[in-house]
């Protein structure tokens, strides 16, 4: 027999678990939102690290590294979500009010977690957003810079057909312009992904810069030509004049030889013949400079000629050497005082400039001094004999002159870093 209070304490016992069930449900819907958000933070801000690395690959590792955790510990919200979804089903009614109690209390503390997770990316985001909104602003100067760079490309192409058109030699343009379309194909081929913003912004200029040297250098080939084409000319004159000097040389020899000590020409013993030789290789590479133009070969004719440059300037410095040596040993010879006055006149200069310092001349440099003095008196004494070694004297005076420049250049130097 069914007890008076009995139908009131069942009715109670339902309304609390239908009250219970409700808030169980909400706090299942409030949990299911909440990943949702979590989810759709971790796409768009996953998205945004994506760009930022695309703009600047190396500005990007440490927001990279920080949003890495940042996943980490929402993917541990989100598997804490799931979890508390599989364990506490709500899809049917037979569930006590302590069971949705125990559902409602689990919902809200991994909606806590995936509301805590959902800020911290949230505050992420905004210590990264200025970050990338400059990037993105420096990214409007790309477009410009990438029409530039394949203009340039373009007109240095028809530049450079230009040139071949016109017979000339286009191999060094052509070569310019391959390295300024290797770099757009780059462009084209890793853009953002592979290069950076910065990396792409350098690549563009440096295409256009290439290419403009190709245009360049396919605009200055007549002028090249014509260049070289008179190149020829001067250094086949210059071989003339290098010939001509020929025998003055021989003949300056042969009065060395004739009035001079053999110290004083045996290092020019050998100079006529490697003259001769010297004009000899020239005129070889001078005719084939002469071929390589009549084949329009443009560029391997101006190397042609550097190498006969060299070899004329060669036996140039050669033949002055003999002519010069002469000059000097005659001066020498007619008047032996005047060279040694003028390094005794330097060494006295040096001699004042010491006395100067404050303090008088330093030991050091007085000693210095004072020994050149002995070497210049003592020069002379070189002299002796019947076939005086003038090319020993003249070289020991200037060794001489250089010792007393260097004393003076040190005494200069401790007197700026006194100063100092």
């Amino acid at each position: 027999m069914r007890e008076p209070g009995e139908p009131r304490r069942r009715g109670r016992r339902g309304a609390d678990s239908a009250r219970a069930a409700a808030a169980a449900h909400d706090a299942r819907d409030a949990a299911s939102d909440a990943f949702v958000q979590l989810e759709q933070a971790l796409r768009f801000i996953g998205g945004r690290v994506t760009v930022f690395a695309d703009l600047d690959a190396a500005a990007a590792a440490g927001a990279q590294r920080e949003f890495a955790a940042l996943k980490e510990a929402a993917d541990g919200a989100s598997a804490a979500y799931i979890a508390v979804l599989d364990g506490h089903d709500l899809s049917g009614d037979d569930r006590t009010p302590a069971e949705y109690d125990a559902a409602r209390r689990a919902f809200a503390a991994v909606t806590e977690r995936l509301v805590r997770r959902s800020a911290d990316l949230d505050g992420f985001a905004e210590r990264l957003a200025p970050r990338i909104r400059r990037l993105e602003g420096a990214l409007d100067m790309l477009p410009p810079r990438l029409t530039a760079a394949r203009e340039a490309v373009t007109a240095a192409g028809a530049a450079v057909a230009a040139a071949r058109a016109a017979g000339l030699d286009v191999a060094q343009p052509e070569e310019t312009l391959a390295q300024a379309r290797t770099g757009l194909e780059v462009l084209g081929s890793r853009g953002l992904g592979g290069l950076g913003l910065s990396g792409a912004l350098d690549r563009a200029d440096e295409v256009r810069r290439l290419a403009e040297d190709a245009a360049r250098e396919a605009a200055e080939l007549p002028k090249r030509v014509e260049n070289i084409r008179n190149s020829v000319t001067a250094v086949r004159t210059r071989a003339q004049a290098v010939a001509g000097r020929l025998e003055p040389v021989e003949a300056a020899m042969r009065r060395l030889l004739r009035g001079y000590a053999q110290a004083c020409w045996q290092d020019l013993r050998g100079a006529p013949a490697a003259i001769e030789e010297g004009l000899a290789r020239a005129r070889e590479r001078i005719a084939e400079a002469e071929r390589l133009v009549s084949r329009g070969e443009w560029p391997a004719a101006e190397r042609a000629l550097t190498a006969a440059r060299t070899e004329l300037s060669a036996a140039d410095r050669r033949a002055a050497q003999v002519t010069g040596r002469v000059a000097e040993l005659d001066a020498a010879s007619a008047d032996p005082a005047a060279p040694a006055e003028a390094v005794r006149f330097a060494v006295r200069d040096a001699q004042r400039l010491a006395v100067s310092l404050p303090g008088g001349a330093p030991p050091e440099h007085a000693r210095a001094l004072d020994a050149l003095v002995e070497r210049l008196d003592g020069a002379r004494d070189r002299l002796r004999g019947a076939h005086p070694d003038y090319w020993a004297y003249l070289r020991e005076l200037d060794a001489i002159r250089t010792a007393a420049g260097d004393v003076v250049a040190r005494i200069r130097a401790e007197r700026a870093a006194g100063a100092s």
